[in-house]
């Protein structure tokens, strides 16, 4: 068996061929996806790649959100088909309700860019098995809509759930990647849903797929390695 990983297309999206290129990295079939079409083309799992989705005109996701496309992935991700949203991505998640929250500007109001060090909070979920709970991991960051937040009542029911996946790890200076990056609430870098197989991030595992690239490193590879043990093992 192949597992099929959908690629979705969105007007601004930039990252959709570093994504493939990731889920073929893996040893899964990349299918690319348009934004206007319904059909996932059997796709087994789909990822939400980042971007500038429409220019990020009202709010970043505010009108993908609507998109064809995505009346098909929120009625999939509900029936358990495993969704990765990555940076816009995750933004597109949150106006979709398929995870809690907002995403806001980040609290210095600059765009940002840098290798970021996280710690791995939830290896459990459908994208994030081939880690470990605690291990810490450096991933590119890119954004300005970046800072995750949530009400106190939502913020518990992360914490407690075991839903926080990711958090930014604070400590260190912020010229080797530690801090929090943009004022995400608790240091969240990256959620997960209930059922554990809708993720969203903010950094950019597909860029840290390959040791040449990115990071020099390839510690975003274990999103797609995890998602296609998955796949084949169901």
């Amino acid at each position: 068996m192949t597992a099929r990983i959908g690629v979705i297309t969105f007007p601004g999206t930039l990252d959709d061929r570093d994504t493939q290129r990731a889920v073929r990295a893996a040893g899964a079939e990349a299918v690319p996806l348009w934004h206007r079409d319904k059909d996932l083309k059997q796709a087994d799992a789909v990822v939400l790649p980042g971007g500038f989705s429409y220019g990020d005109y009202l709010r970043a996701g505010a009108i993908s959100r609507f998109s064809p496309v995505m009346e098909t992935v929120i009625e999939q991700a509900k029936a358990g088909m495993p969704v990765l949203g990555i940076c816009n991505g995750f933004q597109l998640l949150t106006e979709s309700h398929l995870l809690p929250g907002a995403m806001l500007r980040n609290n210095h109001l600059h765009f940002i860019c840098r290798d970021q060090k996280l710690r791995v909070e939830n290896a459990d979920t459908s994208w994030t098995t081939d880690y470990e709970t605690g291990q810490e991991i450096s991933i590119p960051l890119k954004n300005i809509d970046g800072r995750y937040v949530a009400d106190e009542r939502t913020l518990d029911m992360l914490e407690v759930e075991g839903r926080v996946a990711f958090r930014y790890l604070v400590g260190g200076e912020a010229a080797e990647g530690y801090g929090n990056p943009n004022g995400s609430l608790r240091d969240i870098a990256g959620i997960t849903n209930e059922a554990g197989n809708v993720v969203g991030l903010m950094p950019h595992p597909e860029h840290a797929v390959e040791p040449l690239i990115g990071t020099g490193r390839t510690d975003g590879l274990g999103f797609f390695t995890s998602i296609l043990k998955k796949l084949v093992n169901a």
